[in-house]
Parts: C-alpha cells; structure tokens; sequence
C-alpha cells in the first residue's frame, strides 16, 4: 500500500487527510500545531461539512516525532501556508522514498523551491480550490464538500506520466481532480483569483459574500486581476480556465474571464467563508500576503510590469502584518484613499 504523509494539517491538509483516511489509505498526518495533533489522538478527526459529518480515527505525530518513527513515505502532500514551506520541506525530505514523490497542496507559486530542496524528479505541483476553517483543535468547517473540491495535478515538465494518474486517484477521493499538462500556467491562473479575493478581502476581516457587497469592490477587483494577468504573461504563463471551468466556459475579454474567474471562486466556496488570510490573522499569525499579492509585486518589478494595486494591497496588509493598523472593514476607506491617491497621479490620456 502506498505510505502518505500529509504535512500540515491545517483546514485544508486535516480535510484531505481524512477523505484519505476514510478511503483506508495509509495516512500518517505531520502537523506543528502541538494541541491539534493531541486532539486528533485523542478524539479522532471531525470535518463538518455542508452536506454530511466526517468523523475519523487517524495517525497524528508532532513533527519532532519523526527523528524516532524513522518512517518512509511514497507520497508527501505538503498543505502548509507558503511561508512554512522552506523549513517542512526540509524537514520531510530524508523521509521521502528515493522514487517518491511530493506534492506541495498550496497557494502560491512555491514549486521551484519545493524541487531545490528534494529534486525536481520527485517533486509534483498542485493548483487547489478549498474552502475551510480550523479554529478548534481536532475539529474543521469545510465550505466545500467533496465534490465541489477542485485540484489540479500535473508534472513539472508537462508530461503526463503513471504517477500523475497515482496521485488523481490518490487525491479523487478527496475532490473533483484534473490532471493538466500546463500545471504553472494553472497555478499563476489560481494566483490571479487569488490576488483578486484572498490578498484584497484579507484587508477587511470580513466573510467573502460581505466583501462583495463594498462599493466599487469589483473594479479593484478587475484593476488587480489585469496586473497579476500581465505580469503572468511576461512569466510565460497562459491564464487558463480554473476552478473546473471549460475552454468553451472561458471565452471572451480578459475583464470577462477574470470575472468569471472569481464569481465560480466565490460561489466554490460558498456564503460563509472567509480568506485563509483573515483566518490567519484572528489566530494572531502571519498571513500569506507576501506570497499572494506580495509575490505579483515581486515579479512585476523583475518584469519591468507595474503592479500599483497590488502594491497597495501589499503595504496595507505590511501594516497589519507589523501591528501598525488592524485588519477591520476601515481598511476598505483606507485602500480607496490609497487608489484615488494613486490615480490623482497618472497623467490623463491623450
């Protein structure tokens, strides 16, 4: 039986650890969140989701576990937030299987860094779309049932291989999985609805559908769609349909596919949820941002590409980060001062 350590078992690692478990694969769960892996110990896993209660046995270890267990995996799934990525990596790699492979289930653009650390021939990338909250240790909301769970898997090279057909089977019994041959273009695709909803709606502390409803929210929302879109293509990366949607689905304008984009995003997962970001700063913890918004700033200024609204977004959330501002829905006054700032300097058009 193929041996699979889930790394991480944050909201959306704990939510596909369990699927897994229920499925009865061999699942070792890795998490650094001490009174969560004893929960899960002592009283299982439980999932509530919209449509049923998933409530698991499962084999939980605190990560200084690992040096006695001396385990071997075949599949690592890394789902931690991008800013752990570096040192789990390293920390799961000598108990990766020499013909292993790891799967980083995250946000963001971190698969370069994911290969460095264990090598590009054991290494897969992963696009995901789902929605969940862990506050309680041992015990997950999931927005999103099984079957409106979408990933995407795909090999660095594009090719399709066995194992990407391993590891859809392995992952199918957690979502809905599409194997692609194009899996950075996917993940950039993923990182433009993101820097649209997770890095702009983390500003406020507020549920998604609540968010929707700000005055002039989906021109920003466009505004930072078009930045992300463009510094992707000076990238290489094609912004491709997402989130299940078809090439017959993602016809038209770029404005009109970033808005479907991010309507099927927000319609995923559904009218109680909230950004992992916002999440991450009630629990008091540094967000995502610098990988969201952060990272399109970042490669727009080594592609001579301007980002100014994701720029802004960035900032605004530096203060947050550092204590300086609250993450609160004045945040929403202080970003459009911020636009109109921005926009009182760009020279009309001719």
């Amino acid at each position: 039986m193929t041996r699979i350590a889930v790394v991480s078992a944050g909201a959306i690692g704990s939510s596909i650890a369990a699927d897994l478990t229920e499925a009865n694969l061999d699942v070792t769960i890795i998490d650094q969140w001490p009174a969560h892996v004893e929960a899960m110990r002592s009283k299982g896993l439980r999932i509530t989701m919209p449509n049923r209660v998933l409530h698991v046995d499962v084999n939980a270890h605190h990560v200084c576990d690992l040096s006695v267990l001396k385990p071997t995996f075949d599949v690592v799934l890394i789902c931690a937030k991008s800013q752990d990525t570096t040192w789990l990596t390293h920390l799961i790699e000598p108990y990766l299987a020499a013909d292993g492979v790891l799967v980083g289930v995250q946000n963001s653009m971190n698969d370069d860094l994911l290969a460095d650390i264990v090598g590009r021939d054991r290494t897969m990338g992963c696009a995901i779309e789902l929605s969940a909250d862990l506050f309680v240790p041992g015990e997950v909301i999931r927005n999103t049932p099984r079957d409106g769970t979408w990933l995407a898997i795909g090999e660095p090279d594009g090719s399709l291989t066995p194992r990407t057909e391993m590891i859809s089977t392995v992952l199918g019994h957690a979502s809905v999985v599409e194997v692609t041959t194009k899996i950075a273009s996917l993940k950039w695709s993923k990182l433009i609805a993101n820097s649209m909803s997770m890095g702009l709606f983390g500003l406020f502390g507020m549920l998604n559908w609540d968010a929707l409803r700000l005055p002039g929210i989906h021109q920003i929302q466009i505004a930072l769609g078009r930045e992300t879109v463009a510094v992707g293509e000076a990238l290489g990366y094609d912004f491709e349909p997402i989130f299940g949607l078809t090439a017959e689905d993602f016809v038209g304008s770029v404005d009109e596919r970033l808005s479907l984009a991010v309507e099927t995003l927000m319609h995923h997962v559904g009218r109680e949820s909230q950004t992992a970001i916002v999440v991450d700063y009630k629990k008091g913890r540094r967000s995502e941002y610098d990988f969201i918004s952060g990272l399109v700033v970042r490669m727009g200024n080594k592609t001579s590409i301007e980002t100014p609204y994701n720029a802004i977004v960035t900032d605004l959330h530096r203060h947050i980060d550092r204590g300086e501002i609250p993450m609160e829905p004045a945040n929403f006054d202080r970003l459009i001062a911020r636009i109109q700032d921005l926009e009182s300097t760009v020279p009309a058009a001719q």
